[in-house]
């Protein structure tokens, strides 16, 4: 069965969705963008993901007429579409993507007749989060790079935009670096850690959780979810600015993505921090989610992986995910 992609009032098989090569989106990145995934077929804070997506199309002035509430039953009817299409055991990853559509200067082409473009595709989860598993008894290695965070007086993190080369520039300084499953962490232009290029950031230090300030970030919408499960542990959440020397110094440290929800940091330029090993509150955090969501987080995802790895050629790696969207 091939799946299915809203495009435009239209479902059409993925294959042929096709978008002009005069859209705002290919000529400036100005489009804006969600990921969202399920847990057991149910979407997972679908809703915060397009109240998110709506403040970036208010914010970038895209001339949208569909309501959130409508775009939140397309994308329930896509993965309605598809489903029968899954496996029993994946989980659907939904890709929303909006932009401005065709630039007026070539509104000939399509007989003065411009709309903004909007995409919703549904793909399967294990897709995205292979080579992962492995990553939650090593850890992530996270990089420095030379490549820093732009900052919101230049171009708004906050905007979930398709405007972001420096995240690929710095995925590719992290991965000459020595070792394996490096992934980049950005500073921001006063030398604060700031975020990975497709994850939240934070470190845990004598009982408690700590992350970077919302100024130069993605708030994304896993990191968010940090605050509720903290308070349902009774532990101490707070934002603050982190130098790489709090990093050094952290007892434990993690990072946060829809597709894996949380993984364990275990080095910063393959410097351990704290034991260098997973951390007892990184866990715990992991393990409310996981009763929460009513999955075995951990376990499904080494599951995915053990699927995938026979015809794993071509499928996205943990690197080519953190560049690739964000939480």
């Amino acid at each position: 069965m091939a799946r299915l992609v809203y495009l435009n009032g239209e479902f059409v098989p993925e294959t042929e969705a096709r978008i002009s090569i005069y859209d705002s989106a290919l000529m400036f990145g100005d489009m804006v963008f969600e990921m969202t995934r399920s847990f057991r077929k149910k979407q997972f804070k679908l809703r915060e993901h397009l109240e998110r997506l709506y403040a970036g199309i208010r914010i970038l002035r895209i001339p949208l007429r569909t309501s959130v509430d409508e775009m939140e039953a397309l994308c329930l009817e896509v993965v309605k579409r598809n489903d029968p299409g899954f496996d029993k055991t994946d989980e659907h990853r939904l890709m929303i993507n909006v932009s401005r559509g065709p630039l007026a200067i070539y509104s000939h082409v399509f007989a003065d007749k411009l709309e903004p473009t909007v995409v919703i595709a549904d793909f399967p989860l294990k897709w995205t989060v292979v080579g992962m598993g492995a990553l939650f008894d090593s850890g992530i290695n996270a990089v420095i790079t030379s490549q820093r965070a732009i900052p919101a007086c230049l171009l708004d993190p906050k905007v979930k935009s398709r405007s972001r080369i420096h995240y690929q520039m710095a995925n590719i300084e992290a991965s000459a670096f020595r070792g394996g499953s490096n992934w980049a962490l950005l500073l921001d232009t006063d030398g604060f850690v700031a975020e990975g290029t497709g994850d939240n950031f934070f470190i845990v230090r004598d009982g408690v959780i700590m992350t970077p300030e919302g100024r130069n970030i993605l708030r994304g919408i896993s990191r968010d979810y940090i605050f509720e499960l903290a308070a349902e542990l009774g532990v101490r959440c707070i934002e603050k600015n982190i130098e790489t020397y709090d990093v050094h110094n952290a007892d434990e440290a993690f990072m946060t993505g829809t597709p894996f929800s949380l993984l364990p940091v275990t080095s910063l330029n393959h410097s351990p921090i704290g034991d260098g090993k997973p951390g007892k509150l990184t866990k715990r955090l992991l393990d409310r989610w996981s009763k929460n969501v009513g999955v075995n987080i951990v376990k499904q995802i080494k599951d995915f992986n053990k699927a995938l790895k026979p015809s794993a050629k071509g499928v996205p790696t943990p690197y080519s995910f953190s560049g690739s969207n964000e939480d």
